[in-house]
């Protein structure tokens, strides 16, 4: 079997994948939804509800318990990993967006003087500590659901 077949047929990346792919297409029904506009950029953007990362991770994290067993050395492996892409989300990438709404109203004031012309930084970068704790749950479901 070839290393792409190996790698297509892995049980825990397919969950990781699969809750990724809806947490992702949540988030462009979601956008639709409160905003009335279809926006495919959300497929592939970061931030917002929920949080893909986090999905993702915890399906990963579900999958190796079920595979491999909640005591072993993979599953601590794979609980640290989680938690840290979790407290990133939360934590310094939400940090970040929140820095670039700052300077995005810097540069729209420094533009309206025409003195300055730069492009505005992306702003939903991270995760509110609910948009976490959903994709978290989603995570869990999905990888509980294909153990």
């Amino acid at each position: 079997m070839s290393v792409v077949l190996e790698i297509l047929s892995n049980r825990i990346i397919q969950a990781a994948a699969l809750a990724w792919a809806i947490a992702q297409g949540l988030k462009v029904l979601l956008t639709f939804i409160i905003s009335k506009k279809f926006d495919g950029s959300r497929m592939f953007g970061s931030g917002g509800m929920p949080s893909s990362h986090s999905a993702m991770t915890c399906a990963m994290l579900m999958m190796v318990g079920f595979t491999e067993g909640f005591s072993s050395s993979v599953f601590a492996l794979a609980f640290c990993f989680s938690g840290v892409v979790m407290y990133d989300a939360a934590g310094v990438r939400r940090s970040t967006g929140k820095n670039a709404a700052v300077l995005n109203r810097l540069i729209d004031r420094l533009a309206n003087d025409g003195s300055f012309d730069e492009e505005h930084l992306k702003e939903l970068v991270g995760h509110t500590p609910i948009q976490v704790l959903a994709g978290a749950l989603l995570g869990v479901l999905v990888g509980t659901l294909m153990a």
